[in-house]
């Protein structure tokens, strides 16, 4: 679909400044997030909004007329990772990092530790140690149960690394 004249370069200058300027700029600090659906669906519209910017409106042959680029469209000219899956990407590496690091580091002990005292009976709020139990199950590398999260980094398998 793209040519290899000056149109290409255009695409290839506007690609290489989202993912060294925007991307980075969006993503900075994404390994502790705690993604809702809702966020998921707002960074996954940000990042389709981004790329039909990029590529553009495009021309019907028959009718002539333009239209915006559908989602598989986008898919098709930009074939890397989702936005929501670099995320979890990183958060699991993060992860591992965090399991390698030992008990004796603040991180390790804030983010594996159990809390202390009683909470209030109320629906409690997500963790991130939920949020990585559940990216662990959706990429489909067993059942983790506890802070048995923690063997990713400490010999359970080079999940982060993949």
């Amino acid at each position: 679909m793209l040519s290899f004249g000056a149109e290409s370069f255009v695409f290839w200058l506007k690609i290489k400044i989202y993912r060294t300027i925007i991307l980075p700029g969006v993503l900075y600090g994404c390994e502790i997030w705690l993604l809702t659906l809702r966020e998921e669906r707002r960074l996954r519209v940000f990042e389709n909004r981004m790329l039909r910017r990029i590529f553009g409106p495009k021309r019907e042959k028959v009718t002539r007329e333009w239209r915006k680029l559908c989602n598989e469209e986008l898919n098709d000219l930009y074939p890397s990772s989702n936005i929501v899956w670099v995320i979890k990407w990183r958060t699991m590496r993060w992860a591992g990092h965090v399991a390698c690091m030992g008990e004796r580091r603040d991180v390790y002990r804030v983010l594996g530790g159990e809390p202390e005292g009683k909470r209030p009976l109320v629906r409690s709020r997500s963790r991130w140690e939920d949020n990585i139990k559940m990216d662990i199950q959706e990429v489909g590398c067993g059942i983790w149960t506890g802070s048995s999260w923690l063997r990713i980094g400490t010999g359970g398998g080079n999940l982060w690394m993949r």
